[in-house]
């Protein structure tokens, strides 16, 4: 039922969002030239890497000239770009992950392969559900990249919000039901227009 939901949802957000997702196509190629979709790498469902779609809030080729994971002054982000992530307008296109099924609507972030090897055994339990647009961690880090400040952001992140996201998320994956996976969605929209 839960599965049958999320592409119920994911196929009528693609439909209703279509103009949206236009608008901001154009917007992001009116600022820079280069794809309007960033692909990434991610861990998902049994440790299989999948292509997580998003939308580009950064200069072309960021990724080959700085680390995965952003911080608060990360000059390679876009102005467009600081808009949509803001308001986590670049996550939409995960929509057409939830149709191939590599994520849900709810479930873990998904994880740049990088960080994913250092995950203890216990941690690598994250990998038995399917990884979501939204998660419990993602509603309580909302505003992640504030927190990633100075010279030693990426050690801050290795080894303070890292685990600590994953304990989060893997408390979701021993006790998620459809009504809690509702009720993230609910907040996770609120959170947006708020």
């Amino acid at each position: 039922m839960r599965r049958s939901f999320d592409i119920v949802c994911a196929v009528l957000g693609l439909i209703i969002l279509s103009p949206f997702f236009a608008a901001i196509a154009v917007a992001i190629k009116r600022e820079t030239k280069g794809p309007v979709l960033y692909r990434a790498q991610r861990v998902g469902l049994n440790e299989k890497l999948f292509t997580l779609l998003k939308f580009r809030t950064m200069v072309v080729n960021a990724d080959k000239t700085g680390a995965s994971v952003t911080h608060a002054t990360d000059q390679r982000i876009t102005t467009v770009g600081r808009y949509l992530r803001r308001y986590k307008l670049d996550e939409l296109p995960q929509l057409i992950n939830i149709i191939r099924g590599e994520m849900n609507l709810v479930g873990p972030r998904p994880e740049d392969p990088r960080y994913t090897g250092l995950y203890d055994q216990k941690q690598q339990m994250i990998f038995s559900i399917r990884p979501g647009i939204t998660s419990p961690a993602s509603l309580y880090y909302r505003d992640e990249a504030s927190l990633l400040v100075g010279p030693e952001w990426e050690e801050q992140y290795i080894h303070k919000i890292m685990p600590k996201k994953l304990s989060i998320d893997l408390k979701y994956c021993e006790t998620n039901t459809f009504w809690s996976d509702f009720s993230i969605i609910l907040r996770t929209v609120s959170e947006v227009f708020r």
